[in-house]
């Protein structure tokens, strides 16, 4: 049995963080944990990166989007990524190492 379509796109960010070098962690989504908060928390060569994964057509939801919101007020960099935009990681990990 195959990952499911959400799972698949959360493997393919770790390999991609983990290839380029990134701290990342996945924070815990229980009752105990910050509701809405990206699915990774991601500091590489000195920049903040939320990442929120998708799967298809599938679209933040409304406290999803206020913390990504958030961070971008916050100075730091958002994403919103699925099986199609995956380049977008990889192509601002690469311009962070250009910037560090």
């Amino acid at each position: 049995m195959g990952l499911k379509p959400e799972s698949a796109v959360k493997k393919k960010i770790k390999a991609i963080l983990t290839e380029n070098g990134a701290y990342w962690v996945m924070p815990v989504s229980n009752g105990m944990g910050n509701h809405g908060v990206p699915d990774f928390l991601v500091c590489c060569n000195g920049r903040f990166i939320g990442i929120e994964a998708k799967a298809g057509s599938n679209k933040p939801t409304a406290l999803q989007q206020a913390h990504i919101d958030r961070i971008f007020d916050a100075g730091g960099y958002a994403l919103v990524i699925n099986e199609d935009n995956l380049h977008v990681l990889t192509e601002l990990l690469e311009w962070t190492t250009k910037k560090a």
